[in-house]
């Protein structure tokens, strides 16, 4: 069975949507015309649609059953080309064919019912050990981490929720083979150990400066770089030491003999010849040595500072810090003067190279500085090491701590594991056993539906629909087999085939009448035994009044195999917007007002947007006592059926509810013996149309029968002194005069 139904996020059902919980095995909803409840039986017809992406089902031990819905689209879908699918009965199966298919039948229900007794002892096994588990943690909570959160709190990080806690609570006892401590030493080791945990301090990295150290030494600096000796301007150049202004001289040298010097046409190719014998080869190479020695010096020394710049800075900032940052500021300091001094001299030698230069040392204070970074990681290494020792007596200490607490409540966790086991033996083992019920299940029913299948026909489906259509006065055509294989079609008295012609209303009727059948029986051999849940939406549109009570009988007699658990049907759902049709198709009887196999609902739409009200077993709708005499005094009912079922309800509200009469004591009102048998005959007639459906025998009254009944209906009320209330009802005025 349907146990709730969720509805949102479709139509008129906003993101709240509703839900129909607590459904039974006769379940009505009243609404109104667009309140939504065609969406609710569209959805149980088709609940993968898309557009239900939001909606739900929850199905009773979860196991879901065939669903049949009638409503609007069932009647498009089987009567849209004028012909209905057929439906397969035992109709042609002998007496012992039904006996042996009943017996697997049953065979199967108690398979069934095995297993889903043995489902629901797997799920209160399920429930107990969820019990038993949420039990154990909130103990353990309460009576451990409560207890001994104050003191030790560091040792349960991770663990700071019930269920991680008792998880880890479970695994420390299975794994944890630390020495027993005593809870004064523990105590004594976590004032020390637990609290600000020391952070890893990244080494600084160490300097390297023997290839600035290195240029530093080069004799090229001292070297006084000079032209050749032995070309004969060679003297004058020295003796006026202008070498490095003759050599900056000759860049200014022009094609046309101008002298850069004096501007005068004095330069001979002679002249020029001797420059460049004196500037030779040794000198420029000299030269290219100074420019190159110096900018690779600039280039590393820069480096070089930048880095010990960068080490300042983060030291400075840094609280863990193990430098001298003092000092180290110092000699950072002095050397960044030195290089800017040794720079100048490098600048001085390249403009001028005849000039000897001694560059400044920076290996001193490179030599300070390294120290001071070799001593502050010595200083680090040390504190890692703490660092390292720290965690693992911390972690040492943490499992000292849950050792105690293991010891301490070892006989509460070991009652839980075994009675944990014992519950997930079981819920195993149970399991195996619906394994087993399903298999058996599954072969006996595909061994009911071969047997079905051999005994199955779409014939006594046309029988019995043309019987109920003749029964209720439809007379002038009827149900007969399609040229199609396992199709009907409807077909006039004159034999032409009724697809275009028939009204609303006898469209409707039919294909009430088949989706009847269809619940019965199956649209193949396999399905005939199939159990299965009806949804019925409006049955009634379209019809008139007199029908309207067929319909609601037909229903009526569904609805008590239901309740009787009888038959294949195991649920029903009906939704109505009709106020009489709900009131006459949840009728009981005049004595019983509740069943507890039923429950009724409301769908309201306000501001466009759908609403459930739930009512349990009381019907909202109450019983129109007015709506039966307006329809008694209604000229246009002519059928037995509903003049019976009017009669009925009105004697038994009226004279057995409120009066207290009863059957005999109404006919003993009568004077006359045949007066008395008349009446006898009225009840007799009303409660064999209203209680029952005639099978083989129809028997069409005339109108002046039916008028009869009426005339002894009024004696009624008039023999117990109660024609006022007739009169009143039927609004009839008398002449007192």
């Amino acid at each position: 069975m349907i146990e709730n139904i969720t509805i949102k996020n479709v139509a008129t059902y906003n993101n709240i949507g509703v839900q129909v919980s607590g459904l039974k095995k006769v379940n009505f909803i009243y609404g109104a015309n667009g309140c939504g409840k065609t969406i609710i039986s569209n959805f149980l017809y088709n609940p993968t649609d898309l557009k239900f992406n939001r909606c739900s089902l929850a199905w009773q031990n979860a196991i879901s059953l065939n669903t049949l819905v009638y409503n609007k689209e069932f009647r498009e879908r089987n009567f849209g080309k004028g012909k209905l699918g057929g439906v397969f009965t035992l109709g042609e199966a002998t007496a012992e064919q039904i006996k042996t298919i009943d017996d697997k039948t049953e065979e199967l229900k108690i398979i069934k019912a095995d297993g889903i007794k043995k489902k629901e002892t797997q799920t209160s096994q399920v429930q107990k050990k969820e019990t038993l588990e949420n039990d154990f943690k909130e103990t353990t909570w309460t009576k451990i981490y409560k207890k001994y959160e104050p003191t030790f709190k560091e040792a349960f990080t991770g663990t700071l929720q019930k269920e991680s806690f008792k998880n880890k609570l479970l695994q420390e006892f299975t794994a944890n083979r630390s020495i027993l401590d005593t809870f004064e030493n523990l105590k004594a080791k976590a004032k020390t150990i637990f609290g600000e945990v020391p952070q890893t301090i990244t080494p600084i990295n160490s300097i390297s400066f023997d290839r600035i150290i290195e240029i530093e030494n080069s004799e090229i600096w001292k070297k006084i770089i000079v032209g050749k000796a032995d070309v004969d301007i060679a003297k004058l150049i020295q003796k006026l030491n202008i070498n490095d202004w003759v050599n900056q001289g000759r860049d200014y040298l022009q094609e046309d003999k101008t002298c850069p010097f004096c501007q005068e046409k004095t330069i001979t190719d002679d002249f020029k010849s001797q420059l460049e014998s004196f500037f030779d080869e040794t000198y420029l190479n000299d030269i290219k040595s100074i420019k190159e020695l110096k900018q690779e010096y600039n280039s590393l020394s820069q480096n070089l500072i930048n880095e010990l710049n960068t080490v300042e800075t983060n030291q400075k900032d840094s609280k863990d810090t193990k430098l001298n940052n003092d000092r180290y500021s110092a000699y950072l300091k002095t050397l960044i003067s030195l290089n800017a001094t040794n720079n100048e001299f490098l600048n001085s030698k390249v403009k001028e190279p005849s000039r000897s230069i001694e560059l400044s040392s920076l290996k001193e204070q490179l030599d300070l500085i390294a120290e001071l970074i070799t001593n502050a990681n010595t200083e680090i290494k040390k504190h890692n090491d703490i660092v390292t020792n720290f965690n693992t007596e911390k972690n040492n200490l943490v499992r000292a701590i849950w050792k105690l607490i293991i010891e301490e409540y070892k006989a509460e966790i070991t009652k839980f594991n075994t009675d944990k086991n014992g519950l997930e033996t079981g819920i195993r083992a149970l399991q195996t056993q619906i394994e087993t019920k399903r298999t058996e299940y599954t072969t006996l029913d595909v061994e009911i539906k071969n047997l079905s299948k051999n005994v199955t026909s779409i014939q006594p489906t046309i029988n019995e629909i043309n019987r109920l259509l003749k029964s209720y006065g439809f007379l002038n055509f009827e149900i007969v087999p399609a040229t199609d294989d396992g199709f009907y079609q409807i077909q006039r008295e004159d034999g032409t085939i009724a697809e275009t012609t028939l009204s609303e209303g006898e469209i409707t009727f039919i294909t009430f009448l088949y989706f009847l059948q269809l619940a019965k029986g199956g649209v193949s051999e396999e399905t005939v035994n199939e159990e299965r849940i009806l949804v019925i939406d409006d049955p009634i549109s379209s019809l008139d009044s007199n029908v309207l009570f067929v319909v609601s009988t037909l229903i009526k007699e569904i609805i008590k195999d239901v309740k009787a658990e009888t038959g294949n049907i195991k649920q029903i759902i009906l939704l109505t917007h009709n106020v009489y049709f709900h009131k006459e198709v949840s009728f009981i009887d005049g004595r019983t007002k509740k069943c507890n196999k039923t429950n009724f609902w409301i769908l309201r739409k306000n501001d466009k947007i759908t609403t459930l009200q739930s009512f349990l077993i009381e019907n909202p709708i109450q019983s129109s006592y007015e709506l039966l005499w307006q329809e008694l005094k209604s000229e246009g009912v002519n059928s037995s059926l509903t003049i019976q079922n009017i009669m009925r309800r009105i004697i038994e509200n009226y004279f057995k509810l409120l009066g207290k009469y009863g059957d005999d004591d109404l006919i003993q009102k009568f004077e006359t013996k045949e007066e008395q048998e008349i009446c006898r005959s009225l009840i007799c007639w009303i409660n064999d149309g209203s209680h029952s459906i005639n099978d083989d025998l129809y028997i069409e009254l005339q109108d002046r029968t039916i008028e009869t009944y009426k005339n002894v209906f009024k004696d009624i009320f008039v023999l117990t002194n109660h024609k006022g209330h007739y009169n009143m009802m039927m609004n009839i005025t008398e002449n007192t005069n």
